[in-house]
């Protein structure tokens, strides 16, 4: 199957009360193992790039393993750049074949946030491609994306409102008390903001910073209305404990392969459960 737009796969979640996890990608074994779990469990998908990936292996490199593994899957698969960091890489995610993008101007004021967005969201939509905005800062730190504990602010549903409207984006990130990268403690939500943000936006609403918010609260943002939740902390934890843990018991092995295969798999169970708690298995 062709990559699909997340619009499109977001609309559907949103009809029918569920969410789609979005899972950031490292390298071609993290791609696999999304891509084979979402197979193995009939679930829509996205995966994501960050700009710290994309100065890594850029847009190009990305846009072909992720449709190379598309191509092979009978489940829709979309492609997202995440927390896009200026209109110029949005635009080159666009030309490389990215079918939707995030871009981020949650720091700036908000009627820059919203100048910003909406220059982002004609040349997108003219190139049919949606786009994602943020209102209210994430915090944390995910790659070169870093929002300090100063930075952080919750979303005003009031002010999400007339955001969605100026700007025209397809979908709304939230700051609702969620993080970006392992939590010191056990997030506290406010689940009356997104409910109060929910009544007033029409659009899919998106949660970032899942890597270690515990599966009842995720599971309780999607019946609030969140139809796209993030991971991409844990997923390169487990990973990377895949690897340390093949390696320390095979100490001589000098093979990427058998290592990152080691790797792959840790992934791909993990965004199996993930899957299971957002309930989009046998969704796609």
């Amino acid at each position: 199957m062709a990559l699909v737009s997340s619009k499109e796969i977001l609309m559907k979640a949103q009809q029918e009360g569920y969410a789609v996890g979005a899972f950031n990608a490292e390298n071609m074994e993290m791609v696999q193992a999304i891509v084979a779990a979402a197979e193995e469990l009939s679930s829509p998908v996205i995966i994501q790039t960050t700009p710290g990936s994309l100065q890594y292996a850029d847009t190009d490199m990305f846009f072909g393993m992720v449709n190379a593994e598309a191509k092979k899957a009978k489940v829709p698969v979309a492609l997202h750049l995440d927390h896009g960091n200026s209109a110029e890489l949005c635009a080159k995610a666009i030309l490389s074949g990215y079918t939707s993008i995030m871009i981020d101007g949650s720091k700036l004021a908000f009627s820059e946030n919203v100048a910003l967005t909406k220059k982002v969201v004609e040349f997108a939509h003219a190139m049919g491609v949606p786009v994602e905005g943020e209102l209210g800062t994430v915090g944390g730190k995910e790659d070169t994306h870093e929002v300090k504990d100063s930075e952080k602010s919750y979303t005003d549903p009031e002010e999400a409102k007339e955001f969605a409207e100026q700007t025209g984006v397809d979908f709304l990130a939230v700051g609702i008390g969620n993080a970006h990268g392992f939590y010191k403690g056990v997030p506290k939500l406010r689940f009356d903001i997104l409910e109060k943000t929910k009544s007033l936006v029409s659009i899919p609403i998106v949660l970032h910073g899942a890597s270690g918010i515990p599966d009842e609260d995720v599971k309780k943002s999607t019946g609030l209305g969140i139809c796209k939740v993030n991971f991409a902390t844990e997923l390169r934890d487990a990973f990377t404990k895949g690897v340390k843990e093949y390696i320390e018991k095979n100490p001589e092995v000098f093979d990427p392969k058998k290592y990152n295969g080691a790797g792959r798999e840790k992934v791909k169970e993990l965004i199996k459960h993930k899957m299971h708690v957002l309930n989009s298995v046998h969704k796609a």
